[in-house]
């Protein structure tokens, strides 16, 4: 973004610093509103006056010429990745995979999955996974020093994205409304558990909570057991998909208007539509609707189920009267086409059992691997159980480069996945793998921020910024 900016319809008192003006923000919390307003004073106090227009740098020039745009959809979009854990470091690695530059910031130590090398390396592959093409610098926003450099790093920003518990960033003095006046075109995004606003927004929440207070654990699991957390972090990846939709939404919207938003995403609001079949039980019956194991939440499909095989598993669903005709050819029962139990999709519901029972008597006397192959040729919807160390070597997903194999510094040969959104025509972004901690603190206080070599070291010293741990 250009460092000149312009600030309309802000009522409040400006504030020049260098070549930028901030308008001083206003806020309910009077603490806050004073740590505000003495942060913004402290910056302008180490960037001087006008003679040193250079002292805050854009990070990148936004007036690009369209010739001189890589061919990636993001390419000139700046990214500052607070992000942790799964959630918002997943929302930044698809736009870095669009070609976004995402700086990642974290903690002097490193954020929490990072850190989960000192329990074991595989612990903290999910690390690379994340953060791949990514540049990262080490701060502690604890600091004066270490918050006005956010600030630095925001004015010349497209997008900020952060997912702390609300109000986190306030306190600090660096949440949107402070962010806001400093950079009006910035779109800074939030993620947490429960939203910024409501009666739960102070409850601290990770994705086995959130799994627990959406409703989503309620029915997870068998009818005769205890509530059940689905195996992946299901909520962190499917709010970070929000999250970036929710960025990408606001960047469209910003082409037109030229102003930000505040884009927030709250992980139990985005599971509710998730449970749209579970939600029969309560509109059918007005009943909490049940644990079904494996098959349809909402008990109105059959088949649809898990079914054994002599070496495993196979899932298998039919949702149509042609899927049904298809699964009797498959498994050779064509003589029960007219038969009243299973002739229509209510009738194989209401025999359910059955209905299980006749197609696992026939898959039980099959590989996982016949039972595909027969179902595939008769275009029944199936697929085999597959455990985690088949899906890394799945070879329709190396083919079609979502998984790569790469040589990793510091985890060596593992498998990173490339971004699923494929936008046919655009380059594919090179594979750079996740930076180190701290990797390019000097590169970017230096070229972006220029600060000389003496006062890094000083930030160095005084605790602001860590060392770089290559």
């Amino acid at each position: 973004m250009n460092a000149r900016r312009q600030f309309h319809g802000c009522a409040n008192a400006f504030i020049r610093i260098g070549p930028l003006v901030f308008c001083r923000p206003l806020s309910h919390d009077r603490a806050v509103a004073v740590a505000q307003c003495s942060l913004l004073d402290a910056v302008s106090s180490r960037t001087g006056d006008a003679d040193r227009d250079t002292a805050i740098a854009p990070i990148k020039d936004g007036n690009l010429d369209v010739a001189e745009r890589r061919n990636l959809p993001l390419d000139g979009v700046t990214v500052i990745d607070l992000g942790q854990v799964y959630q918002g470091p997943y929302a930044t690695l698809l736009m870095a995979k669009a070609g976004a530059d995402v700086i990642k910031v974290e903690p002097l130590g490193g954020e929490p999955i990072r850190q989960r090398v000192h329990v074991s390396k595989g612990a903290a592959v999910p690390f690379a996974m994340l953060n791949a093409n990514k540049r990262a610098i080490t701060l502690n926003l604890k600091s004066d020093r270490g918050r006005e450099i956010l600030i630095r790093l925001a004015s010349g920003a497209d997008v900020l994205l952060e997912n702390y518990a609300p109000g986190v960033m306030d306190k600090l003095g660096i949440g949107w409304p402070v962010l806001n006046k400093v950079n009006p075109s910035l779109i800074y995004a939030s993620g947490s558990g429960y939203g910024l606003s409501g009666p739960d927004r102070d409850n601290l929440a990770m994705d086995i909570t959130v799994q627990a207070a959406s409703g989503m654990m309620s029915v997870t699991g068998f009818p005769d057991g205890p509530p059940v957390k689905a195996g992946p972090a299901v909520v962190d990846f499917l709010s970070g998909v929000h999250l970036y939709a929710g960025i990408m939404t606001a960047l469209y919207e910003r082409t037109f208007t030229g102003k930000g938003r505040l884009v927030e995403v709250a992980m139990q609001e985005v599971v509710y539509p998730a449970l749209a079949s579970n939600l029969a039980f309560f509109y059918d019956q007005g009943i909490a609707p049940p644990r079904t194991g494996n098959r349809h939440g909402g008990l109105a499909a059959a088949p649809y189920n898990v079914y054994p095989t002599s070496d495993g598993y196979i899932a298998i669903i039919g949702i149509s009267e042609g899927h049904w005709s298809n699964l009797l050819e498959a498994i050779g029962r064509k003589d029960l086409a007219d038969d009243e139990r299973f002739s229509s999709k209510p009738a194989r519901v209401k025999n359910i059992e059955e209905t299980d029972a006749l197609i696992s008597e026939w898959t039980q006397r099959h590989t996982k691997a016949e039972a595909f192959e027969t179902f595939r040729a008769c275009k029944v919807p199936s697929a085999p159980v597959r455990d985690l160390i088949e899906v890394t070597n799945d070879k329709h997903m190396h083919e079609r480069g979502m998984l790569e194999w790469i040589d990793h510094p510091q985890f060596g040969k593992i498998v990173v996945p490339n971004s699923p959104l494929r936008l046919h025509g655009a380059d594919q972004v090179e594979p750079m793998p996740s930076p180190q901690l701290g990797e390019h603190n000097r590169e970017i206080l230096g070229r972006v921020l220029r600060l000389d070599r003496a006062e890094i070291e000083r930030l160095e010293a005084d605790g602001v910024i860590g060392k770089s741990e290559i």
